[in-house]
């Protein structure tokens, strides 16, 4: 069983940064995929950002150029650098780890982006 905790989230005005940080209570060095995923209010959860076991990283067209999804083994924690932040990138920001076919969620951090 692995727990992810997730971190960074807050209120920050059009234009700013953000980096959210997922800690997983285990070694992510067996995971398959991370994933962050985007909820926002009244919406189904949608992945945003993946990076695969060979640091190959996958974005959502609308965060493309602008997310960075990393990952550090050693530390077992997976970033996601968010830049130019627009009001449609508020929502929770849901981190999910895939090992062997089972998918492990986090509870989310809020990131909630101003005019």
């Amino acid at each position: 069983q692995v727990q992810l905790v997730e971190s960074g989230g807050g209120l920050v005005q059009t234009g700013g940064s953000l980096r959210l940080a997922c800690v997983a209570s285990g070694s992510i060095s067996a995971a398959d995929y991370m994933r962050w995923y985007r909820q926002a209010p009244g919406q189904k959860r949608n992945w945003v950002a993946i990076i695969d076991d060979n640091d190959h990283t996958f974005y959502k067209d609308s965060v493309r150029a602008r997310f960075t999804i990393s990952r550090d083994d050693a530390e077992n924690t997976v970033y996601l650098q968010m830049n130019s932040l627009s009001l449609e990138d508020t929502g929770a920001y849901i981190c999910n780890i895939e090992i062997g076919g089972q998918n492990y969620w986090g509870q989310g951090t809020q990131v909630t982006v101003s005019s």
